[in-house]
């Protein structure tokens, strides 16, 4: 059976130019960092973010965790949403691998309020942690794909630099949020001292993602990286996929936004499902199910759909570069046989 697959964008599979670009990259030995098609992609990062270096690594939880690295200490506290890609999918990796602790934060739509974060902030006082760090999440994958908006990061980043405490965002799918929005990447990574973004989201490409951030802390980055058994040889061509994507696939991604619309839009009336469209920003749809959602992910799957479920009764969906406007019309079709 040929499925109709929604269950991330990270099943997209790279293209044949992207494959032939591949094929063709010049290599060398990263470790040594003589690899050009990984020192491109990190030259045209660091130029995107406006920041003064970059780092390829292989996932984006590898960015995530070596942000934290460098920006604590054993014993710090950072703040995040509670339903933040840290801290739901990166399996306890600040305190296995920094010694920190967690200040999870109850967001609206994964975004947080800003009087909440300052109340959070611990006093300068031995019995607590000290907060040393603040992780935002643009887009916010738990919260359906919702973007931050750049006044509320603002707001985040004026009060980081009151209180001396570094930024960092995990900007996974920070593009799905450019191209909807017109908001730069360069604007949104102003307002963070580091910022990681995926290419093996939306963008297509098969793996890696990229650490940007100031020269010294880069330099730390790297140096944990090795640590973190992460060095690569000739990565070159994979980061000829990664470039790939960031000369080709950008503005492709407001298509998935439109299929995602229209399939929440489709299945918005049915009796099962319950769709909050205002939470369908980007490329991805999150929905409540009166019928038990392992039994509707088996339904679907019998019936030529793949999506996941969040819980007993919320499901969801994602659109991206391998789903056509047929197959999204189909798939809407087969939710609506369902009884």
């Amino acid at each position: 059976m040929n499925f109709i697959d929604l269950r991330s964008d990270t099943v997209t599979r790279p293209s044949k130019a992207m494959r032939e670009a591949m094929a063709n990259a010049e290599v060398g030995d990263d470790v040594f960092g003589d690899d050009p098609t990984v020192n491109k992609l990190q030259q045209k990062c660091a130029e995107f973010t406006g920041k003064q270096d970059s780092l390829f690594v292989p996932s984006g939880c590898m960015a995530n965790q070596l942000a934290i690295k460098c920006h604590t200490n054993p014993s710090d506290e950072i703040i995040v949403e509670w339903d933040s890609h840290i801290i739901k999918y990166e399996n306890s990796a600040p305190a296995f691998i920094s010694g920190v602790q967690l200040m999870p934060l109850k967001g609206k739509s994964g975004v947080m309020v800003v009087s909440e974060i300052q109340a959070h902030i611990r006093p300068d006082w031995y019995h607590f942690p000290k907060t040393s760090l603040i992780c935002l999440e643009n887009t916010h994958n738990r919260a359906g794909g919702t973007i931050y908006p750049l006044d509320e990061i603002k707001k985040v980043r004026e009060l980081a630099l009151k209180r001396n405490i570094k930024t960092h965002l995990d900007g996974a799918r920070i593009f799905n949020a450019v191209v909807e929005t017109g908001v730069s990447l360069k604007e949104y990574s102003a307002q963070s001292d580091s910022v990681s973004f995926c290419f093996s989201k939306g963008l297509g490409a098969p793996v890696g993602s990229i650490l940007c951030g100031d020269s010294e802390f880069i330099d730390d980055a790297h140096r944990f990286r090795k640590v973190l058994c992460g060095g690569m040889r000739q990565a070159g061509i994979i980061a000829a996929g990664a470039l790939f994507a960031l000369e080709n696939n950008i503005e492709r991604l407001k298509d998935d936004h439109k299929k995602a619309r229209r399939f929440a839009e489709g299945i918005s009336k049915l009796d099962f499902a319950e769709v909050d469209l205002s939470s369908v920003q980007t490329n991805i749809v999150i929905f409540k199910t009166k019928i038990n959602a392992d039994e509707l992910k088996s339904v679907l799957e019998a019936k030529g759909v793949l999506v996941t479920n969040e819980g007993p009764d919320k499901m969801r969906v994602v659109f991206h570069m391998d789903i056509s406007d047929e197959q999204t019309s189909k798939a809407i079709g087969i939710f609506k046989s369902i009884n």
